[in-house]
């Protein structure tokens, strides 16, 4: 049984995401962009767009800015070509870690991508290193305040999802197929429901604790980094104990 979206970890991105709007704009633009042109710009048939604009949706990116960025990918605008890197490698004490990229230049975001992971105590891996500790779902989550508990496990399997977790005490966490997570959070959100995220995520099966304090401000000095480099659009780890950082 894999584990759970740590509160901890959400919240720390969401509180990133009010604070720098702009560029999440732009990150999940780069992500639309590239949806579109693998899979052209209508989301009933191009089920990774449909993600792409439920993520959109769920960080309050504008409809205006959705279309705009579909219009330009679909011809009406630049070429710039991005392509899809997955990083893996450690932090401090072991901490496992994911990193997607999209980039129009590899040889600099790898190079960015190592020196993250060498500056602050870790160091960047093979592809598979960390892989294998984690589980690909599409994740929905929604704070618990005005959400009936039964009422919302039952219109999420009737949705489609295939799990529900009620680990943490502020949100409930509905888990989809990640080729479903779209169908899914579209159904819900006719149902009423409003969502903190909606996206696919890499979910770790274990997670590793950071004991002292330097490794832990490493760790997060490391994750603010990749958060700051508009190639980079994820980055998940198995950090147990992130909210004990006081730093």
């Amino acid at each position: 049984m894999s584990g759970h979206s740590k509160w901890s970890t959400i919240k720390r991105k969401k509180e990133k995401i009010d604070g720098a709007r702009a560029k999440v704009f732009t990150k999940i633009g780069r992500e639309i962009a590239v949806a579109v042109r693998e899979g052209g710009p209508d989301p009933a048939g191009n089920s990774k767009l449909k993600d792409v604009i439920a993520k959109a949706k769920a960080n309050n990116v504008p409809n205006d800015n959705i279309e705009r960025i579909i219009k330009k990918a679909a011809g009406e605008g630049d070429n710039t070509n991005y392509e899809e890197i997955i990083y893996e490698g450690y932090g401090p004490c072991g901490v496992a870690v994911v990193v997607k990229a999209l980039t129009d230049n590899r040889n600099r975001t790898a190079g960015d991508v190592r020196h993250y992971f060498d500056k602050f105590g870790g160091n960047m891996g093979t592809s598979g290193c960390v892989m294998f500790m984690f589980d690909y779902y599409g994740v929905i989550i929604i704070e618990r305040e005005g959400v009936d508990e039964d009422k919302l496990m039952e219109d999420a399997i009737e949705c489609g999802a295939i799990d529900f977790i009620t680990d943490e005490e502020e949100i409930f966490e509905v888990r989809t197929d990640a080729n479903d997570l779209g169908a899914v959070t579209s159904a819900l959100e006719e149902k009423g429901y409003k969502f903190v995220s909606s996206e696919t995520a890499y979910i770790p099966q274990t997670y590793t604790r950071i004991e002292d304090q330097d490794n832990m401000k490493g760790m997060s000095k490391m994750l603010d980094m990749f958060d700051d480099n508009d190639d980079i659009q994820d980055v998940w780890h198995n950090w147990e104990n992130e909210d004990e950082y006081d730093g």
